[in-house]
């Protein structure tokens, strides 16, 4: 959503609404990272324009206070990082009685180790694959790395969760991460770019499909 048309949610839904699998709402304090997007309330309000199910990144402070808001709002999965967390596993339990999924986020120089402890316990882990803050930025390679790692650590587990990158995927870089290990992506300056949003999110679907382990 960061690059769509934030002032008419209805319409920069529309425009992927036929092809995307969830709409991303990117939350931004001014705080843990530069930006300041939106709150709660307009994640409520886009919950009520798309039939798609919206996950909510949290790039704030204290998301052991504000997590469960985001879910209350309407939010089918909460995404918070690792970083900002002061009790990652009693926000995950919060999310998981409010029927949330439950997705956990590092930053590039966040080791991928510090993760261990919480990949049984969650449905996603987001590999940030550039500085987050804002959208436009270009994918740093480095952070595929990470990718496999988390790839390589759950791959014993009974149900390992799905590993996500966001930042700078556009065709080039979406087919790096699938052979890197991702298997959910979040595009935004590439799809909203585009002379047909819809388009460009089924290709880029379709490339990610074709490189995939």
């Amino acid at each position: 959503m960061l690059s769509g048309d934030l002032a008419d949610l209805k319409t920069t839904t529309k425009l992927i609404d036929a092809q995307t699998d969830w709409v991303h709402a990117d939350v931004m304090d001014g705080h843990f990272v530069p930006n300041l997007t939106f709150g709660n309330e307009v994640v409520a309000a886009l919950a009520k324009q798309t039939d798609k199910p919206v996950e909510a990144h949290l790039m704030i402070e204290d998301p052991d206070r504000w997590a469960g808001a985001y879910a209350k709002a309407g939010a089918k999965r909460v995404i918070f990082h690792l970083e900002a967390a002061k009790d990652p596993s009693a926000i995950i339990k919060q999310l998981r009685e409010q029927g949330a999924e439950v997705g956990i986020a590092i930053k590039p120089a966040t080791p991928v180790a510090s993760l261990k402890p919480f990949l049984g316990e969650v449905d996603l882990v987001l590999v940030m694959t550039v500085e987050p803050g804002f959208a436009g930025q270009k994918l740093m390679p480095e952070t595929l790395e990470k990718v496999a790692e988390v790839k390589h650590l759950v791959a014993d587990l009974t149900t390992p969760p799905r590993i996500e990158v966001d930042g700078g995927i556009n065709e080039e870089t979406i087919v790096k991460a699938a052979q890197s290990g991702a298997d959910v992506f979040v595009s935004a300056s590439a799809v909203y770019g585009a002379n047909d949003p819809a388009a460009m999110v089924k290709h880029l679907r379709e490339l990610a499909a074709s490189n995939r382990d």
